[in-house]
């Protein structure tokens, strides 16, 4: 028998559905991805980590789960919402339902919920803290309220590593490019995804996972030839340590970031970051390079973004989105440092932005030569 379960929002607004996954409660910032695939990534990605995830398909699970597809040891989504969940996990690679799988790791989640509705609702009113579970509605509410904002937030060290360690693992089968290693990178570690080491490896890199605190003299001891900052999750301002270590790196080494690393390279060269009102999540975001005038298909996931405007003249936007304008990728007039707000190594195109790791590698040739 089916136990009913909300998810309360801290504004009053109350979703029905039925609980399932893990029991109990949890706390985190509702917001919603528009992929109609790629759940388990979802669940698994560190920039995910203190949120509540609404998925807009109308049906979820129906391929099941499988190991090869996690982006870390384990989920770090708050909670899940979906709309169906499928009872039938109907793929050959898959070794365990979405069910067993949400239970089996703790993931409280609500199904049977008008996802639609409640998409509509974030995108009008934001972005939000939330509660779900099978307590009252008003009890859930009344904890939603009391939750702290995202903003203010520095989840980075809940994600990051507690060692640093060598990452060898290219994509294997699914490669489209494999390389001999020849480059030494430097990971910082703020919540990265597997998917973004594996990339570098298929690049030719030997890639060494550092956690977040680690200092810009720690990383350059290591004698990188390049060094790479991680997306992650929480507010991108409130990540000090990050913007102390990536403004002291800019100009040592050939940079690159992604996401929450983007962020950290504004920040770094003196520019802001805001809150949006519901942020990018999905797998169908329109990106334009501006310089080739190129339109990429990308994956985004980020609630915070770059205020271009505040880098005027210390650095050129390179690609923006296409949706709303918002700054999607920046250059440092000064050294060459570059980012992306997008998920280059996600393969929503499939391959329209790999290229970035291209562009990486080459940078570090040419500090080689």
């Amino acid at each position: 028998m089916r136990q009913r379960a909300f998810l309360a929002l801290a504004d009053g607004t109350v979703f029905e559905g039925y609980s399932v996954g893990a029991e109990g409660s949890t706390l985190g910032e509702a917001v919603f991805t528009t992929g109609m695939t790629g759940y388990q990534e979802v669940l698994t990605d560190p920039s995910y980590c203190g949120q509540i995830v609404v998925m807009t398909a109308p049906e979820i699970g129906n391929t099941g789960t499988t190991g090869e597809d996690d982006e870390a040891a384990h989920p770090w989504a708050s909670g899940f919402v979906v709309h169906e969940l499928s009872p039938l996990a109907s793929n050959w690679r898959s070794q365990e339902t979405l069910d067993a799988y949400l239970r089996r790791h703790g993931i409280v989640a609500v199904a049977g919920v008008d996802t639609r509705a409640l998409t509509m609702h974030l995108r009008d009113h934001g972005a939000q803290t939330a509660a779900i579970g099978t307590e009252g509605a008003d009890a859930l509410v009344a904890r939603a309220r009391d939750a702290p904002s995202m903003a203010g937030q520095d989840l980075t060290g809940h994600v990051t590593t507690r060692a640093a360690y060598e990452w060898t693992e290219g994509t294997g089968a699914w490669a489209t490019t494999a390389r001999p290693i020849k480059h030494r990178v430097v990971a910082l570690d703020l919540g990265v995804k597997q998917s973004i080491l594996r990339c570098l490896v298929d690049h030719g890199c030997h890639v060494t996972v550092v956690p977040a605190t680690t200092t810009a003299d720690e990383i350059l001891a290591l004698r990188p030839d390049g060094i790479f900052v991680s997306n992650g999750p929480g507010d991108p301002a409130a990540v000090t340590h990050g913007i102390e270590t990536v403004r002291q790196l800019v100009g040592k080494k050939p940079l690159f970031g992604i996401c929450l690393g983007h962020q950290m390279l504004a920040l770094a060269l003196g520019g802001r970051t805001y809150k949006m009102k519901f942020g990018h999540r999905g797998l169908n975001h329109p990106v334009k390079d501006l310089a080739t005038g190129r339109v990429e298909i990308t994956t985004q996931n980020h609630g915070f973004a770059v205020d271009a405007e505040s880098l005027a003249g210390l650095c050129d936007v390179t690609h923006v989105h296409l949706n709303d304008g918002t700054c999607m990728g920046i250059e440092h007039r000064g050294s060459g440092a570059f980012s992306v707000q997008y998920h280059p190594e996600a393969s929503a195109g499939p391959h329209d932005a790999r290229y970035l790791f291209e562009r990486f590698v080459g940078r570090m040739n040419g500090a080689a030569g």
